[in-house]
């Protein structure tokens, strides 16, 4: 993978970290599914302006999956007692979904070192949920589960899209399809679905969270992400999404002070460990290393 692409994808990652300081913020004047709907319509707004880059068939299936799947039945799993803080932990599921699916439907295995380095994240997500003490009700874990494999479908579905498709565009239309199904969970699901008279009465604050989650959170970080699995394997690109706990883990730190201790430390490093192992073309930079080994005897002073 490109440095810049590298650059790209972590970009994503970051945004979507810093969504988990969003979402409280939104949730304090509207419901789920409302903050749904309201992030959805403004990504969805420049459809005026776009034309449609790929057949309906394309736009309502990754609609489907990578958006509508995934954040309603996420919605519905903390809605059955999914702890927030274990939500950024099994979103992140999607990056071992998605190597597993493109290797079924594909043929797209990874390598030797990408497997390490999978393993390796894995072990960190896996310390990082286990400093997460609340009771997990089975049906919570198995929605999340799903909206986790809904976002991964999405992503091979992105990947098998041919390379002249423009992604931004076809995020914008994509982000057509997620607002009715939502608006439909507020009607059933919401003590007051009145979404006009929730705007009315937000405060700026949630305003502010909610345009960040449907222009940067949405358009720009899922059509980078749409750009990098057109041109990259599964296994090449999904590492990067582990980085969106860790960019959580911070951000909430610092904005609103909540402390983690050596144990989520030790599951970041692990995460990034195994992006570094990923990531880095290893066989360059073993070569690089032993042929600066093999000038530097040449460059020691004479011994007297």
């Amino acid at each position: 993978m490109k440095l810049r692409d590298m650059a790209l994808a972590a970009l994503a990652n970051v945004i979507w970290g810093f969504t988990y300081v969003a979402y409280p913020i939104a949730l304090e004047s509207f419901t789920a599914s409302q903050m749904a709907v309201l992030r959805f319509v403004l990504a969805a707004l420049p459809v005026v302006l776009v034309p449609r880059p790929a057949p309906w068939r394309t736009i309502l299936s990754v609609g489907a999956t990578l958006l509508t799947g995934q954040f309603l039945l996420l919605f519905f799993a903390l809605a059955a007692g999914l702890p927030p803080g274990l939500a950024s932990v099994t979103t992140q599921m999607h990056a071992f979904f998605a190597v597993l699916i493109a290797a079924v439907v594909l043929r797209e295995y990874p390598t030797r070192r990408q497997g390490i380095g999978l393993v390796v994240a894995f072990t960190g997500l896996l310390l990082i949920g286990l400093t997460i003490g609340a009771d997990l009700p089975p049906v919570a874990l198995a929605l999340a589960m799903a909206a986790a494999a809904s976002w991964a479908t999405g992503s091979i579905l992105l990947r098998k899209t041919p390379r002249g498709v423009a992604m931004g565009p076809l995020i914008v239309w994509c982000s057509l399809v997620p607002p009715i199904p939502a608006y439909l969970a507020s009607l059933l699901l919401d003590h007051d679905a009145s979404l006009s008279s929730a705007v009315v009465h937000a405060s700026a604050g949630s305003l502010v969270a909610v345009v960040f989650l449907g222009t940067l959170a949405t358009t720009l970080a899922f059509g980078i992400w749409g750009y990098l699995m057109q041109r990259y394997q599964s296994a090449a690109v999904a590492p990067f999404a582990l980085l969106s706990p860790c960019t959580g883990v911070v951000a909430v730190a610092l904005i609103f002070g909540e402390r983690f201790g050596p144990l989520r430390a030790a599951g970041m490093a692990c995460i990034l460990a195994g992006l570094v192992v990923v990531v880095l073309p290893w066989p360059q930079v073993v070569a690089r290393a032993r042929a600066m080994l093999r000038r530097e005897p040449a460059c020691r002073p004479p011994s007297p």
